[in-house]
């Protein structure tokens, strides 16, 4: 059988105290993350895989938490490349940190973290700002 590679984790939004702001925010992520791809069209980032909660105190309290995960085979050998497609969904998101548990057979496993230099990120900012460490069995590394 082949190695297999769990992959799960977060994407947390800023609360805010401006109920149109955080409506429109949440809407925005929620377009965004219905125009991944579906069925065989994705190699690593996919629409089946995220979910939030979008009913207020039906898991949605102040904060919205988009939630994923998947498993793969042997993702670690392409890991840069899920990466890659990682920050580009990043880029356009609001968000103010992620993480990232990579589980596999082969490595162990994996934390990345990824916080935004100014407590939150816009899709109308250039790039994407952050600071990411990753973590491997309780050593932290920046």
């Amino acid at each position: 059988m082949e190695p297999e590679s769990i992959v799960y984790g977060c994407i947390r939004d800023w609360p805010s105290d401006n109920p149109d702001e955080r409506s429109s925010r949440r809407s925005s992520n929620s377009r965004e993350l219905k125009s991944l791809p579906s069925g065989d069209a994705w190699p690593f980032l996919g629409r089946a895989m995220f979910s939030s909660c979008e009913a207020f105190g039906e898991g949605l309290y102040q904060t919205q938490v988009i939630h994923f995960g998947a498993s793969y085979r042997a993702v670690e050998y392409e890991w840069s490349l899920w990466i890659k497609e990682f920050e580009a969904l990043l880029k356009r998101l609001y968000w103010c940190s992620a993480v990232v548990h990579l589980e596999t057979e082969l490595t162990g496993i994996h934390t990345f973290r990824w916080e935004s230099d100014r407590g939150f990120h816009s899709p109308q900012e250039d790039g994407l700002r952050v600071r990411c460490a990753w973590e491997r069995e309780g050593v932290v590394r920046g």
